[in-house]
């Protein structure tokens, strides 16, 4: 019979043909291509605030061949130009290096797995006579045309169609989710239902139980999961949240400090002409045009001083420390900015295996009959199995055969039963596999030696199987339990989502069987994962994000699992939609369907349909995160903002991804959350922190330009408090703790500007403050004379104050110049000021204030420790203790003298108002909305 039906084995490929010769390693899928190095590294150059910078130290360098040649200033103008070309390299370097360092984390060899030999029907003619034999190739060689031979344990290493099976069950989570998918080459057994059709097996999937032989139709790039990965490497067009606000913040910044350039050369070329600027009425054509280069230059000096040349590196140095503190919570990152993306988004599309679920099928409910029952089921399962429990590459433990008899091995293992000493104490008589037909196994098995108290049977028979033909097999139930009971719990097992099994037993006495009983049933699921159910509740209720199932089950599993994750209420009717009719939709009935909030799952999905549904989220400016483990996930994680793979997943799938939770937890996924949120508001307040020393700086030099004095700040002095200075600030907001109330807020629109109305409120207002006291300093500089001597204190005098109000307008000089002393003065007061307003930034939108840290240092030490860091206070030190040694040993690249030791500590006193004076305010405020705060938390 079985010559018959392998009759067309006599079709299968001649081992010497021309066409396995030419098929010859072309079973491969190669891995994604790559940009070169040098390319990946370019690509950091077009980054919106790196482009700004570039135009910029074009005009720096204009600037400095003006001043070399016509200012007499030589080759020490070059100078000003090093802080540019360092603020570039930097930013882009370090982004580059922590990209280059987590993609090799990430690369997947995979040629010694397409050389794992494959079993292969090849036809051989030797003195005129055909023969078929089976043989092995390497798993790169198989060809289109070859029949593969499969049993339980293989990876399938082609897609095919079914010649011939034999209790075919497959592993086909990878595509579907289905972790074990009946698989037939005979019509009757079709499944109308299953994503793939019931005779077609795929490359990837593995072989669980039974045998089967298939013709391959199609190798490498050709199959489902070929084709999935072509799709990986299309990528995703679309542009992260934070990409787009900084290329908005760049644009901003470029127009503005353009118009106001023109502006100064506008206004300056008036004053020139028509007020005090040209008292003479000199009208020299020589001298005009000097004047109007001199105010070019001022203008594009202005230009550098306007440009937050720091930016680009801090919000680098900010997405890499997240990345490196993410990677502490199981997260770990692959590119930078997806980070930050996370914390924007606004939908998770998710699979169920694997992510959701534990991808380990367990015993989760049981009922058994009978004084006895549990001792004979637990011989059952021991004996009647061809199961065992192994160990993976990664010394994991595993189930080796049918994935149902092994979740029963590891509830006896659970249960303190060793099963194979269990197996060496019974030799088998009879044994009689499971089979589609017959839906159960039956074995009888004889104890090698009788118990000593006399109760153990000498000779049993065995039943497992599917529990309503055990159920009919059986002349008795212990308990005096009856039928419909057992079908009243099967029936509720079954809409749990739940695989049942029965089991049955007899013994033989004096030559003769007792009658078969009904021992009991088991529910068998992959069950949800603990710390779900409130993750999906801190998603959707907390943060505002909507979470999408997408499965290749059927709807009453895929259901069930979103009424145990939470995400469909107990009675909220069931979800319907499958992924054939999503695939029959157009896009524009599709694009309504995702965009209902009620929509949340989609069954017997395929991998394109998840593709699908993330451009479609896409279009109506969703924010989309894809989770996934299998390869059928990596398409979608690819095209996503950013992709989540599972750490237990496939390389395909971390391939395609921008995040691997490592603990396969999505637990973490709120973490990352959280992260990406954090990351976001430090960005702010980085930006708010930096904007406010630039609209200051820019104020000050626009009044020198239209006042005729000299800048206070030179380009130099300035790049230190844009890169240096700067760069520390971003480090310490990026080492603050993730604030955990950023989840109690709804996600950002992606459209928005950086820069909202209140941080441009504060930015403008501060800045506009620290312009007045800093001009007003300015001022006292140019009419009171500082010397060592007389220190700083001396400005506050009863006559240096008086002075310094009735000539706050006085633009006439006094003297002839500052002297280096007071230009040291003048600028640790500017850094001390910015050293404080660091404080404000850090406390913006937080609901605590420096204040309350102070007291809690004493009465809550745990609330501070949330609130700070170890990396924050240092870098507070850093600032402050840098300042002082640049002064005092190296003044003479910043045009200025050393300080005393009082001078510096009344500078810190003067200028500590900055944060107090806030602060006390925020404290307040902080008192008064308490209340309200705790009864919108309840």
């Amino acid at each position: 019979m079985q010559n018959k039906r392998r009759s067309f084995l006599h079709q299968c490929l001649f081992d010497d043909s021309e066409q396995v010769a030419k098929g010859q390693g072309k079973n491969i899928i190669p891995p994604p291509e790559r940009e070169s190095k040098w390319k990946q590294y370019k690509e950091k150059f077009k980054d919106p605030l790196i482009i700004v910078l570039e135009v910029v130290f074009c005009f720096a360098v204009i600037v400095a061949i003006y001043e070399a040649t016509v200012g007499g200033k030589g080759m020490e103008a070059f100078l000003d130009l090093i802080g540019i070309p360092v603020a570039i390299l930097l930013a882009t370097t370090v982004g580059f290096f922590f990209e280059m360092k987590a993609g090799k984390e990430f690369d997947i060899l995979i040629t010694e797995k397409d050389k794992r030999p494959v079993k292969v029907y090849r036809r051989y003619k030797n003195d005129g006579k055909e023969t078929i034999k089976l043989r092995e190739v390497k798993r790169q060689n198989v060809c289109l045309g070859d029949y593969i031979y499969l049993e339980s344990g293989d990876e399938v290493p082609a897609d095919g169609e079914l010649c011939e099976s034999n209790s075919l069950l497959v592993d086909e989570s990878n595509f579907t989710g289905e972790q074990f998918a009946r698989k037939s080459a005979y019509e009757q057994d079709f499944d109308a239902e299953a994503t793939f059709p019931t005779n077609k097996v795929l490359r990837g999937s593995t072989v669980i139980d039974g045998n089967g032989i298939f013709r391959v139709t199609a190798i490498g790039m050709d199959t489902v999961e070929g084709k999935g990965a072509a799709k990986t490497q299309e990528g995703s067009d679309v542009d992260t949240p934070l990409n787009k606000q900084l290329k908005s913040l760049g644009s901003v910044i470029s127009k503005a400090s353009f118009a106001i350039a023109i502006l100064i050369v506008a206004g300056r070329l008036l004053y020139y002409f028509f007020f005090d600027g040209n008292a003479a009425n000199n009208h020299d054509i020589v001298d005009i045009i000097e004047f109007t280069l001199n105010s070019i230059m001022l203008a594009v000096t202005l230009i550098v001083v306007a440009v937050p040349e720091g930016l680009p590196m801090s919000v680098t140095i900010s997405l890499a420390l997240s990345m490196r503190k993410m990677l502490k919570e199981n997260n770990l990152v692959r590119k930078l900015h997806a980070c930050e993306t996370m914390g924007a988004a606004t939908v998770i599309c998710t699979d169920k295996t694997g992510t959701l679920t534990q991808n380990k099928m367990t015993v989760t409910n049981r009922e058994f009959y009978g004084d006895d029952a549990e001792k004979r089921i637990e011989l059952n399962i021991a004996l009647n199995s061809t199961a065992e429990i192994s160990l993976d590459d990664n010394g994991k433990e595993k189930a080796l055969g049918n994935p149902t008899e092994g979740a029963l091995l590891f509830w006896l293992r659970d249960k303190g039963i060793d099963y194979d000493k269990v197996r060496h104490e019974y030799s088998a008589d009879n044994v009689q596999p499971f089979s589609t037909e017959r839906k159960y196994m039956e074995s009888e098995f004889t104890a090698k030696t009788p118990d000593p108290d006399g109760t153990a049977p000498l000779h049993m028979r065995f039943i497992k199987g599917a529990p309503e033909v055990v159920l009919a097999m059986s002349e008795s139930i212990g308990n005096g339990t009856t039928k419909d009971h057992i079908e009243t719990m099967l029936k509720e097992y079954q809409q749990r989502a739940m695989r049942t099994l029965a089991f049955a037993s007899q013994r033989e006495v004096d030559g003769k069987w007792t009658p078969l009983t009904f021992d009991g049933i088991v529910g068998i699921a992959d069950p949800v994962r603990k710390d779900v159910k409130a993750a999906i509740s801190d998603c959707t209720r907390r943060a505002g994000v909507r979470v999408i199932i997408v499965t290749g089950d059927n709807l009453t599993t895929a259901n069930e699992i979103g009424r145990q994750v939470g995400l469909l209420a107990d009675d909220e009717k069931p979800q319907t939609i499958t992924g054939q009719e999503f695939e029959a939709m157009d896009d524009a009935e599709a694009s309504r369907l995702v965009s209902n909030p009620d929509f949340k799952i989609i069954s017997r999905a395929r991998p394109d349909d998840k593709a699908r549904l993330v451009t479609l989220l896409q279009k109506q400016d969703e924010v989309v995160a894809v989770t996934g483990d299998g390869t059928n996930d990596a398409p979608a994680l690819s095209k996503a903002q950013v992709g989540l793979s599972m750490g237990a997943g496939t390389a395909r799938a971390k391939e395609a991804s921008d995040i691997t939770i490592i603990d396969n937890s999505f637990s973490s996924i709120v973490r990352a959350i959280i992260w990406g949120r954090s990351l976001y508001l430090n960005i702010q307040r980085f930006i708010l922190f930096q904007m406010t020393i630039n609209i200051c700086a820019c104020l000050i030099v626009l009044v020198g330009a239209f006042t005729g004095t000299d800048s206070p700040l030179t380009v130099t002095q300035m790049l230190w408090v844009n890169l240096i200075m700067d760069t520390f600030a971003a480090g310490a907001l990026s080492s603050l703790p993730a604030d955990e109330e950023v989840l109690d807020k709804k996600p950002r629109n992606p459209n928005a500007f950086i820069i909202d109305r209140k941080m441009l409120s504060r930015i403008i207002g501060v800045g506009l403050v620290f312009f007045v006291i800093l001009f007003g300093l300015w001022q006292l500089l140019w009419h009171h004379d500082v010397t060592p001597s007389e220190g700083f204190v001396s400005l506050f005098s009863a006559d240096a104050l008086k002075s310094a109000v009735g000539q706050y307008l006085d633009f006439s000089k006094a003297k002839p110049h500052i002297s280096a002393y007071e230009m040291g003065i003048f600028f640790s007061f500017f850094v001390f000021m910015q050293f404080w307003n660091l404080f404000n930034a850090k406390y913006f939108r937080t609901g605590r204030s420096l204040l309350q840290d102070l007291v809690d240092i004493f009465r809550n030490r745990q609330a501070v420790a949330k609130s700070y860091s170890k990396g924050f206070v240092g870098v507070m030190l850093i600032i402050s203790i840098g300042q002082i040694v640049l002064v005092n040993l190296d003044g003479v690249m910043f045009n200025v003298a050393p300080l005393t030791a009082s001078d510096w500590l009344y500078i810190i006193i003067a200028t500590s108002p900055i944060a107090f004076v806030p602060d006390i305010i925020r404290t307040i405020q902080n008192i008064i909305s308490r209340p309200k705060r705790k009864e919108t938390s309840k």
